[in-house]
C-alpha cells in the first residue's frame, strides 16, 4: 500500500513516509525523520528532524513534534499540541548574541505505545508518556506520566486511569479496575503502578 503526500506537503527528500501513511496539506516532515507505516500526519503538522514515528499514529491537525521526540505505535496526537524540546529556553546568549545550533541541546518526550494526547496540551521535554496513558485536552505535562494514567491540569497531574480502550476505568475496590467497554482487568500496585491482570488459570477438568 502505497504514502500518499499532498502537493502542497513539504516532505524532505531524506525523510522516510512508511506504506499507507497520508501525510495532509501544508504538513512539514523534515530531514532524517521517520514516520512508520498507516500512520496520518494532519494538516499543518510538524515533523522535526530525525523525529520517529511508529507504525498506525495520529498525529493531528498543527500539532508540533519537536525533535528529537519519539512516538512508539498507535500513538494518537490532538490538535495543536505541542512537544517541546528546549528545556532552559533562550532567543539569546548571555553575551546578547543571538543563540545558534550548536548553543544549546535539543531534548526530546518519548510517547510511548498506545498513548494519546488531547488538543492544545504540551509536553515540556524530556517527559515521558507512559503506555496506554491519556493526557487530557490543555494539559501541561512537567513530568513523566504513569502506563494507564488519566492526568490533567496545570501542571499535568494524575486524576484516574484508563486501559487501552481509552476509557476511565471503574474502581471495584482492592486494588482491582475494570474497563466498562473491554471488561479487562487491571490492578494496582502498592507502589501506585496499574498492570493488566494476569489471566486467571483454568484447573484441570476433574
Amino acid at each position: 500500500m502505497a504514502s500518499r503526500v499532498v502537493g502542497s506537503a513539504d516532505v524532505d527528500p531524506t525523510a522516510h513516509i512508511g506504506d499507507g501513511t497520508t501525510v495532509w496539506h501544508l504538513a512539514q516532515v523534515r530531514d532524517g525523520a521517520h514516520v512508520g507505516d498507516e500512520c496520518i500526519v494532519g494538516r499543518g503538522a510538524y515533523i522535526g528532524s530525525g523525529v520517529q514515528v511508529g507504525p498506525r499514529c495520529k498525529i493531528q491537525n498543527l500539532a508540533l513534534v519537536y525533535e528529537p521526540a519519539v512516538l512508539e505505535a498507535g500513538v494518537f496526537i490532538g490538535p495543536a499540541v505541542v512537544l517541546t524540546n528546549d528545556t532552559f529556553p533562550r532567543a539569546v546568549n548571555p553575551d546578547g548574541s543571538l543563540k545558534s545550533a550548536s548553543d544549546w541541546t535539543p531534548t526530546g518526550v518519548h510517547v510511548r505505545e498506545g498513548a494519546a494526547i488531547g488538543a492544545r496540551a504540551v509536553c515540556v521535554a524530556p517527559v515521558v508518556v507512559g503506555r496506554w496513558a491519556t493526557v487530557a485536552a490543555g494539559a501541561v505535562v512537567t513530568r513523566d506520566v504513569p502506563d494507564f494514567a488519566l492526568v490533567a491540569g496545570v501542571p499535568a497531574r494524575r486524576i484516574g486511569w484508563v486501559g487501552r480502550a481509552g476509557v476511565r476505568l471503574v474502581d471495584e475496590g482492592d486494588g482491582r479496575w475494570s474497563c466498562p467497554v473491554s471488561g479487562d482487568l487491571y490492578d494496582q500496585t502498592d507502589d501506585d503502578v496499574l498492570v493488566p491482570s494476569a489471566p486467571e488459570e483454568k484447573g484441570d477438568p476433574a
